[in-house]
């Protein structure tokens, strides 16, 4: 699931389109934060399982497990699932007011990556240790995925869900007109000289990018291993975010960037085609499926560049978890649903086509449906690309202050784009802000 709220409704007919296609700060507290670590969840599925349990959820997620819940309970005679659609915009309030007055919480809460981290670093006992019923699945799930469900006592609290494998995709007809090869976008680099060529011949923009909530800085960063934070410091004047940002305005100077507003600008320009290109995430399949039909068969998908020849080629936008909060009254069924859910291939695969959620979990990604032609894509194996960099996206650190850094990244990244800060003045004036913001030290300085 996409970390963005206007993504949310495009996903809901999204990634899973494709598919049919083709074939706020929280206060310390809450249950558990007072006396003693967090309780246990010390066994997994058991074929005595009897009660119920609830499930929080919105949209597509929610979807899915009220569809595998009904399988569940076949399993299991005895046991009771009911999963309510909170809704996103809603949803963290009702987990934070929940965690921090210790009740009212379901038994199982679907939470975003980047969000676990901030409820891990501000409730220590809001969920419980799951560690000995799900530690073995850790090598069966996407390294960096896996960074966002242990905490900072080195408990796992949750299990990875869904993740958002990032690549370039780009408008096959766009690159012959430019007479430009997308086996050539091998760097960073290569993809500057080839948007230059494609403005020069074409008029053509090579990307979008949201003057106000760029998301791209923090793709780039973490293709190169890190975060906003490193070691818990802050970290967004590092060698790593120079190079980020540079790349951002040499884009920009050179005249290679279309600025659109949002969710619905960046859908918008793509469809009257003002970039050749879009580096993001795999939903962004189901978006042109869902809403750019009538361009079937003129996108393709490869790596994202790299920042150095031979370095890594993609990164990581959204995804989910599912969290057993410690105020479950019946958290060995909580468990035993997310172990269902989330560590079979099958059921991975049928999240996948029915509501296009790309899974964490690694086997699933050697399914024979990864490898079909998927006719959108001109017949490319588009899932099959994804499929393949995950296993490579590097992990990196999410904090409870992470919301603090964003926003002030945020002006920050503007200032570079379109009031021609300079990279490394503006970085450095950034890092300070955080620093003071949040009493953390920093990397640099």
């Amino acid at each position: 699931m996409s970390t963005r709220p206007g993504r949310r409704a495009v996903l809901a007919s999204g990634l899973a389109a494709g598919a049919t296609a083709a074939l706020g700060g929280c206060a310390t507290g809450g249950a558990g934060s007072r006396g003693g670590p967090a309780p246990e969840v010390t066994k997994g599925d058991s074929k005595e399982l009897t009660g119920s349990i609830t499930v929080w959820s919105w949209d597509v997620a929610a979807k899915a497990m009220r569809r595998l819940a009904k399988d569940f309970r076949q399993k299991h005679p005895g046991t009771t699932v009911k999963v309510t659609d909170i809704g996103y915009d809603s949803a963290y309030d009702k987990i934070t007011v929940g965690l921090k007055g210790g009740s009212g919480l379901a038994d199982v809460l679907t939470v975003e990556g980047p969000r676990m981290a901030t409820y891990m670093g501000t409730f220590p006992q809001g969920f419980y240790d799951l560690s000995k019923p799900a530690g073995p699945y850790e090598k069966d799930f996407d390294k960096a995925a896996w960074r966002t469900v242990v905490n900072p006592q080195g408990k796992v609290v949750a299990l990875p869900w869904d993740i958002g494998p990032c690549g370039l995709f780009y408008r096959r007809d766009h690159f012959r007109q430019a007479g430009i090869t997308p086996e050539s976008l091998a760097t960073w680099d290569d993809f500057v000289r080839a948007g230059e060529q494609l403005k020069k011949r074409t008029g053509r923009r090579m990307l979008i990018l949201d003057p106000v909530e760029d998301s791209t800085f923090a793709m780039l960063l973490q293709q190169q291993g890190q975060h906003l934070y490193v070691d818990g410091r802050v970290a967004v004047d590092t060698p790593e975010a120079l190079r980020a940002a540079t790349l951002l305005k040499t884009l920009a100077d050179k005249g290679l960037v279309d600025y659109q507003k949002q969710w619905d600008g960046l859908v918008t320009g793509t469809k009257e085609g003002k970039a050749a290109t879009t580096p993001t995430a795999a939903w962004w399949m189901g978006t042109l499926a869902a809403d750019a039909p009538e361009l079937k068969g003129r996108f393709g998908v490869i790596p994202l560049p790299a920042f150095t020849a031979g370095g890594v080629r993609t990164s990581n936008s959204g995804g989910s978890v599912l969290a057993v909060p410690a105020q479950s009254k019946n958290p060995e069924l909580a468990w035993a649903f997310v172990e269902f859910l989330l560590t079979n291939v099958d059921r991975q695969i049928s999240m996948l086509k029915q509501e296009g959620l790309f899974p964490a979990y690694l086997p699933a990604l050697a399914d024979p449906y990864m490898s079909s032609p998927q006719e959108y894509f001109g017949g490319q194996s588009a899932l099959k690309v994804f499929a393949s960099l995950a296993p490579t996206t590097p992990p990196v650190e999410y904090t409870k202050d992470g919301a603090k850094a964003t926003e002030i990244m945020n002006s920050t990244i503007t200032g570079i784009l379109l009031r021609d800060k300079d990279p490394r003045q503006a970085l450095d004036s950034a890092a300070a802000q955080i620093a003071a913001g949040t009493g953390r030290q920093r990397i640099v300085g």
